[in-house]
Parts: structure tokens; sequence; C-alpha cells
């Protein structure tokens, strides 16, 4: 079953993923969250500009999860895999002492004409459900 996630990221991030030099989404955490085990391959990203619409989406091809995360792992995650992530030193940084962390390889990127929907929580993540899905998934067999 293919579940619909909604995705925000800083313009910046957003950029790198269309340009085609960040292939890979990452989110370390302190704490598990909803989306953790809510995420697989063939899974529908839809990506959203902080404070902007949603202008992306892109297929899930991979996913890679960590659990019980310390800082030396931490570090080894990002030699191995930062050349996809696109990083910044900041962002690894702010990142260190996470406990949990996913790495979402993304596929069949692209840009959507850009849809503005009314989300006014701190999520950064949210597991798209029916009724509760902005009316993106229904969108998607338009795009």
């Amino acid at each position: 079953m293919t579940n619909y996630h909604l995705v925000i990221l800083k313009r910046f991030y957003l950029d790198l993923i269309f340009s085609g030099r960040k292939t890979v989404e990452s989110r370390f955490l302190k704490t598990r969250r909803y989306f953790f085990d809510r995420l697989g391959a063939g899974d529908i990203l839809f990506l959203k500009e902080s404070s902007g619409p949603v202008c992306g989406k892109a297929k899930v091809a991979a996913v890679k999860k960590f659990e019980n995360l310390q800082p030396a792992r931490i570090k080894k995650i990002k030699e191995q895999y930062n050349k996809s992530i696109c990083g910044t030193e900041e962002y690894w940084k702010s990142r260190i002492n996470s406990r949990y962390g996913i790495l979402v390889r993304l596929t069949d990127i692209e840009r959507i004409e850009p849809v503005y929907i009314r989300k006014s929580d701190w999520r950064s993540w949210v597991v798209l459900e029916k009724g509760k899905d902005f009316g993106l998934t229904a969108a998607a067999a338009n795009v």
C-alpha cells in the first residue's frame, strides 16, 4: 500500500533536490516520530517549502533507519552519506545528539504547480491520511 507524506523543507534543500544534487532526504530526531514506521519504498512525498507552497513530489526508492544513535555513529553516517544528503556543517552540528535517524533515497522527482495549503502546526513531516491530507492525495492523480 502506498502512503503519502508531506515533507517541509527549506528552500535551499528544495533547490538541491530539484537540481538533482540532493538525492537523499534525512531526518535525525531525539524522539521516535509517527512517520518513522510508516515510510517505505514506493511511498509518495509531497515537497513543501517552509512557509511556502507544496511545489514538488518524489517517490521513495529506499529507506534506511537508525535507532539508538550516538555522536560517533552520526559522524560516520555524515561521512558515508553527506554527498547525497548535502547537509551543511550547521545541519550536522545540530543533529549530533539525535537518537533516531532516517535516510530516504528519492526518485522520480518532479516540480508541480504550486499548491497552497493551510497547515499551522510545527510538524516538518506529516503522514497524510484520508480526510487529513490537505487535498493533496486526490491532486496526486492529476499531477
